[in-house]
């Protein structure tokens, strides 16, 4: 029996001929094409006791998705951060303008 071509490897077949039950994807790509369509959720809990008192408690929680994908499961916290949205800058500096104005009144009312 011959040894297969790569270009047969390739298609998803072993060195027997036979093909393989999944494709592989192809590489770095496809995977994190794969990952941001379906979404990964890496969830962990770090606690430190001493003499069971509870010291310190981290929660960890890492969402990694496409933006289309978050949107779709309802997150768009991104919209609402003023370090990432114009609108929430403008409502940012607006508040501070007031809060301003608001001590100056205050002020005078003295």
């Amino acid at each position: 029996m011959t040894e297969p071509t790569i270009s047969t490897r390739r298609a998803g077949m072993d060195r027997y001929g036979f093909t393989s039950p999944a494709p592989r994807p192809e590489g770095l790509a496809d995977i994190l094409e794969r990952v941001l369509d379906k979404g990964i959720i890496i969830a962990g809990d770090i606690r430190v006791n001493l003499v069971d008192v509870e010291l310190l408690t981290v929660k960890i929680r890492l969402l990694v998705v496409s933006v289309d994908k978050a949107m779709e499961m309802g997150i768009d916290w991104w919209k609402r951060d003023p370090m990432l949205s114009a609108s929430a800058q403008d409502l940012a500096a607006e508040n501070r303008e007031l809060r301003a104005r608001l001590e100056e009144l205050e002020r005078d009312g003295e």
